[in-house]
């Protein structure tokens, strides 16, 4: 671990199937109710807060809104004056933001630190959508030809791990039924009240229609709008914190590793430079090592549950692999198993995942490190991992442009 570790006081996240208003009051409506959501639950003064950073991807595009930082420290006149920044990395731009924030931590500038992702995404229509979304990808040089740009690319990586490894469709459908089915028990998940019928996940072209490629309407994540939050901080805070409360800084969530990476931006050009390379995507692998390595933990089996991006279900088989869950090519293998399902050997997305949880762009990676920070305090209800004392997330920007993998222990 670091010799300066970051604890998690406390956190909050809105409900994704809750539709806010449109333009910057909707943004600023959402990020006031998760900010204060999340004080509330760390319960200290808000006025302990002395540095804010806020992840988000398109508050421009979707709302019209800049400058997001200066809507954070509008939301209570104790953060009037605090410094924030705003970071943007695709849909890793909450784990960035995260990591900002650790940093300002681990350099000893700040004490405690307030880190927010935030999206609001409904208010465009489903084509308005995909093409603000599609600025993530290089624009005018890649997907230019499809419909639906994201469908399209991670379509292309799918056939990269057909044409390496081999793939059986029902693999992926397995992992969209899954996190479909974890959601239920999820009372925030976008998909909570959805009816699930078997012969959605089939591959049936009305039941479950080609979106683009390989990849039908369940292999997709959804629009979302929403907010996540988190309270980070010090050990010397952390430890009066809990101290104040009655507790013990022991019992406290910390971020015990970090794994960083970025690739070029083409995915024509990753898959280029892994062509013979041990998996498809070796600076994802790297930043899972990293990770492991900071935690210092051995790898995977080290780990009580993974919550990992799975903005469609190829980006989660992906993951498997690369997490070290299985050997490189094999994801089926811990698809088929059942190691992955809620009662298995490594649940993976216990809160429903992207797919079925939801997925505001830039509160993903915030949203990921609350859930595991709320695994292994024993504080995740319904979607509890029995016994999860360590759990790793694995966010992804743009076409796995960006990767960020935390490891979650208990203090």
């Amino acid at each position: 671990m670091s010799a300066a570790p970051v604890y998690v006081l406390g956190g909050h996240q809105t409900d994704f199937a809750q539709r806010w208003g449109s333009g910057s009051d909707g943004l600023f409506d959402v990020l006031s109710a998760t900010v204060t959501g999340a004080v509330a639950d760390a319960d200290l003064p808000i006025g302990d807060i002395e540095v804010a950073h806020v992840g988000n991807l398109a508050g421009e595009l979707f709302a019209g809104q800049a400058q997001l930082g200066g809507l954070v420290a509008s939301i209570d006149p104790a953060l009037a004056t605090i410094p924030t920044s705003r970071h943007e990395a695709a849909c890793a731009s909450g784990s960035v933001a995260v990591l900002s924030a650790m940093a300002d931590i681990e350099a000893g500038r700040y004490d405690v630190a307030l880190v927010t992702g935030v999206e609001v995404m409904r208010t465009a229509s489903s084509r308005d959508a995909a093409a603000y979304l599609g600025s993530a990808a290089w624009v005018g040089r890649e997907a230019t030809d499809a419909t639906w740009p994201w469908p399209a690319m991670f379509s292309r990586i799918a056939d990269a791990y057909a044409d390496r490894y081999g793939l059986d469709h029902d693999h992926l459908t397995r992992i969209a039924e899954v996190n479909l089915t974890n959601a239920q028990h999820n009372p925030l998940a976008q998909t909570r009240d959805w009816t699930l019928d078997p012969s959605s996940f089939c591959l049936d072209d009305t039941l479950n229609p080609v979106v683009e490629g390989r990849l039908r309407k369940h292999d997709c994540g959804r629009i979302t709008d929403g907010g996540a939050t988190v309270v980070l901080a010090s050990a010397r805070y952390a430890a009066e914190h809990a101290r104040r409360h009655g507790g013990n800084i022991a019992d406290l969530a910390v971020i015990e590793g970090w794994g960083h990476r970025t690739a070029p931006m083409l995915l024509e050009d990753k898959l280029a430079r892994s062509a013979e390379a041990e998996y498809v995507f070796p600076h994802m692998r790297l930043a899972i090592e990293e990770a492991y390595s900071r935690a210092g933990i051995s790898g995977v089996d080290d780990l009580d549950a993974v919550e990992t991006h799975d903005c469609f279900t190829i980006t989660e088989y992906a993951a498997l692999d690369h997490l070290g869950v299985t050997p490189p090519g094999k994801s089926g293998q811990a698809v088929e198993d059942g190691t992955i399902d809620a009662d298995g050997r490594l649940p993976v997305n216990p809160s429903g995942g992207l797919i079925g949880l939801g997925h505001p762009v830039g509160a993903t990676g915030v949203r990921m490190l609350h859930d595991a920070a709320r695994q292994v305090t024993g504080q995740a209800g319904e979607c509890q991992v029995e016994g999860a004392r360590r759990v790793a997330t694995l966010n992804i920007g743009g076409s796995f442009t960006t990767v960020v993998s935390l490891v979650v222990g208990r203090g």
